[in-house]
């Protein structure tokens, strides 16, 4: 058989996923609840809590979903320096923007993405 180039734990995280959804059509039903889903998630082999965050934010479109270690957004909420939170100092600094950490997210996201690849004026 055919495989994909993938670290193979990251292979057996996707296997397990891909069995729990045919054993469970409700796996990815938005309108969850946050915490019980991410720990199902982060019960199957090779998933992690940012991976069951992530999946939270996108298939079961939870708005208070929040992947605090990501690099992305502790980039973008570092402080003037330049100093990183930690990833729980991220996830505490979130608690003000509950229940809508997820749009905080995406927000952090795009200034990290910006502040990554600059965009050019149309004189240069």
């Amino acid at each position: 058989p055919e495989t994909l180039p993938m670290p193979r734990a990251r292979g057996r995280a996707l296997a397990a996923i891909a069995r729990l959804a045919t054993e469970d059509a409700q796996l990815f039903a938005p309108g969850q609840d946050l915490e019980g889903a991410v720990r199902r998630l982060s019960a199957l082999p090779g998933v992690g809590a940012w991976t069951a965050q992530y999946i939270a934010m996108r298939a079961l479109r939870e708005p208070d979903a929040f992947p605090h270690s990501d690099l992305a957004l502790l980039r973008a909420a570092a402080d003037p320096e330049g100093r990183r939170p930690t990833p729980e100092a991220l996830l505490a600094r979130a608690e003000a923007w509950r229940p809508w950490r997820a749009y905080a997210a995406a927000h952090l996201w795009a200034k990290d993405a910006d502040a990554s690849f600059p965009r050019k004026g149309p004189a240069e």
